[in-house]
């Protein structure tokens, strides 16, 4: 009897674990099935905001309950060639061939972040292209995790089978932080040249899109060595950047 009882005892803890294995896949699946209708919506829908967006938000208003971000959607007819080609310049220049995501510059970028690591250097890569730049911005968070950037690969892959690739530049164009609480290519013309997003010019773009790694940092210190240098490289490559 006690060998049947502990027979049972067993089944009992297996059917447990199992039970709760299989629920966990099941809330996985459903939370990649909500993902994707998201990515489906967003593919014909404009976001109001963004999950870099609204993490932004919380960050300010614990200095400044009253801050507000500096946000206003334009269609892509209305933004600048010039920047449009300075974006894919600058953060993807296989933009328009690439599946969304490019294994062999996530390689590279690990690489190069162990070897700043081990050096006791802060300035990191992170080698993901654009597409993957929207699943994070729209979806996820600014987080370092392996799992957040698991979840970007998967949202990157449903994001390229679903939308097109103007689109997808589109939504990245208008949510991409350019500074502190400023999203978008309109509040960034205007914020930084008073002027809109369609009417910037080639060096103006340049420059946009050479801030772009590090918005913040560039919001305060707009004349650095460092980006002087790389607006000249910038706008050298975008006349050789295709656009869709």
């Amino acid at each position: 009897m006690a060998t049947r009882r502990g027979s049972t005892g067993r089944i009992s803890w297996f059917r447990v674990v199992s039970a709760g294995i299989m629920l966990l896949l099941c809330v996985v699946i459903l939370y990649q099935l909500w993902l994707f209708c998201m990515v489906v919506w967003y593919a014909h829908r404009n976001p109001g905001s963004s999950a870099v967006m609204r993490e932004e938000m919380v960050r300010l208003r614990v200095q400044n309950p009253k801050a507000e971000l500096r946000f206003e959607w334009v269609d892509y007819d209305r933004i600048s060639n010039t920047l449009k080609r300075a974006v894919i310049a600058s953060e993807d220049s296989n933009f328009t061939d690439h599946d969304g995501v490019e294994w062999d510059a996530i390689r590279k970028a690990w690489e190069y972040n162990q070897e700043q690591a081990e050096q006791g250097r802060s300035r990191m890569r992170g080698g993901s292209t654009i597409t993957q730049q929207v699943a994070k911005n729209l979806f996820l968070s600014g987080s370092r995790t392996y799992l957040r950037k698991g979840q970007e690969l998967i949202l990157a892959y449903m994001i390229e089978w679903v939308m097109t690739k103007q689109r997808i530049l589109e939504l990245y164009l208008n949510i991409a932080e350019w500074g502190v609480g400023v999203f978008g290519a309109q509040a960034a013309a205007e914020h930084y040249y008073g002027t809109t997003a369609a009417r910037l010019g080639t060096a103006q773009a340049a420059r946009l899109a050479a801030m772009l790694p590090n918005p913040r940092y560039y919001d305060k210190h707009r004349s650095t060595a460092y980006l002087n240098r790389r607006t000249g490289i910038l706008q050298a490559r975008m006349r050789q950047v295709d656009i869709p």
